[in-house]
């Protein structure tokens, strides 16, 4: 799975922080998102697709 984020879409609500702290952070001036790890293992996969279809700002895309 291939992991990319738009922070110009990112609103800061951290739900993907919550969901899948291995992959995500947030910038501390902002709580923008910050991508961890643009290629995570295959064991985060359902973690990392419900955090980009909870995300309010549609800011994380997933791929193959």
């Amino acid at each position: 799975m291939k992991v990319s984020v738009d922070q110009d879409r990112c609103i800061g609500s951290g739900q993907c922080v919550l969901l899948a702290p291995e992959v995500f952070d947030q910038r501390d001036e902002d709580g923008i998102v910050v991508l961890k790890d643009a290629d995570p293992p295959a064991e985060l996969d359902d973690d990392v697709t419900e955090a980009a279809h909870v995300c309010p700002g549609l800011a994380i895309d997933v791929g193959d």
